[in-house]
């Protein structure tokens, strides 16, 4: 069962030592997820305008890289007026994001309410490059996750967790030593009220560090939690579905079955705009990696138009490693 709260518990520093001590084994880490609350939990806050939404959406779909430019970030944003923005990889307290609540105070730049739901409790400060942002020596929470922004209030929202084996914790999977993490990838659902009635908007991010099969093993859970979620209303996903970002990386992503998966279970993919999502960042900066990684797909809804966003602010900071996907859309008649 997913709880709504306006806070997410925190992990005591006797969890978190035995977090770090604990065997690194899909059996130990399915254990420690059961003994984190905030594993189950959707976080709410921010500000709501009266409903309901316009008939026509402008929905943004973004991976911020931890986020650290929030209030840069949201002005970006600000000319396409978005009713709703799905992000992934936002921050709360992080020291390599100045321990900031990144997703509340993106949320607040844009005058929106937020949930937030936790993908990774981080045990650790990231990798090299995460480590030149940081003051502190520790992180005031460790979360780590996806949200969800909306102009008006949340009807109903819940998180689908979309593995639990410990692919970044585990070491029968592999788990990088160096960046240890509790948890895995995970979706936000969320009913919102239309003019033309509720619809189901989803943020995600699927596995970087797999195959096309592993992901489309996660986009059939996905599948399957938003039709047990808001069966029978239009549906829009949209996120960082990590296509072509196989081991080893090809960044080919036409080969990907999660495309067909989907076009099984009536949705489109025809409201993401043809180009590539990725470019250098200050976290990452690799020029030669080149990918289209960030998707909408829609059930039930018309597109109208499409376009990506380039990440980059008007001073000339890359703000992510992804630009944003975005695109108008309204229900189909």
């Amino acid at each position: 069962m997913i709880a709504v709260v306006d806070a997410l518990p925190l992990v005591s520093d006797a969890e978190r030592a035995q977090l770090l001590s604990a065997p690194r084994s899909a059996e130990a880490h399915r254990e420690l997820m059961a003994q984190v609350p905030a594993m189950r939990m959707v976080q709410t806050g921010g500000s709501a305008h009266p409903g309901p939404l316009p008939a026509t959406l402008s929905v943004v779909a973004w991976n911020v890289e931890r986020c650290l430019f929030p209030e840069a970030s949201a002005e970006h944003l600000r000319p396409l007026a978005p009713d709703v923005v799905l992000l992934s990889e936002v921050d709360h307290g992080m020291a390599r994001s100045k321990q900031r609540h990144t997703t509340a105070a993106m949320a607040e730049a844009l005058d929106m309410t937020y949930a937030f739901g936790v993908e990774f409790h981080e045990l650790d400060l990231g990798g090299p490059t995460e480590r030149a942002f940081c003051e502190d020596d520790f992180n005031a929470c460790g979360w780590h996750g996806n949200a969800i922004l909306s102009k008006v209030p949340f009807e109903r929202v819940t998180l689908i967790r979309l593995d639990d084996h410990g692919h970044w914790y585990s070491a029968e999977v592999g788990a990088d030593p160096e960046q240890p993490r509790l948890g895995g990838r995970m979706a936000l659902a969320a009913v919102l009220a239309t003019q033309e009635g509720p619809v189901c908007v989803v943020s995600t991010h699927l596995e970087s560090n797999a195959d096309g099969a592993h992901r489309a093993g996660q986009m059939q859970i996905l599948l399957d939690g938003i039709d047990g979620f808001a069966p029978g209303i239009p549906v829009l996903i949209g996120g960082d579905l990590n296509t072509g970002n196989h081991v080893p990386p090809d960044f080919d992503w036409r080969g990907e079955p999660l495309f067909d998966l989907a076009r099984q279970r009536g949705y489109s993919w025809d409201f993401t705009a043809d180009g590539m999502t990725t470019r250098p960042s200050l976290i990452t900066p690799h020029p030669g990696r080149v990918m289209k990684l960030d998707w909408f797909a829609g059930r039930g809804f018309a597109p109208l138009d499409r376009k990506v966003i380039a990440s980059v602010a008007a001073d000339g900071t890359p703000l992510s490693d992804h630009d944003a996907v975005w695109c108008q859309l309204r229900r189909d008649s």
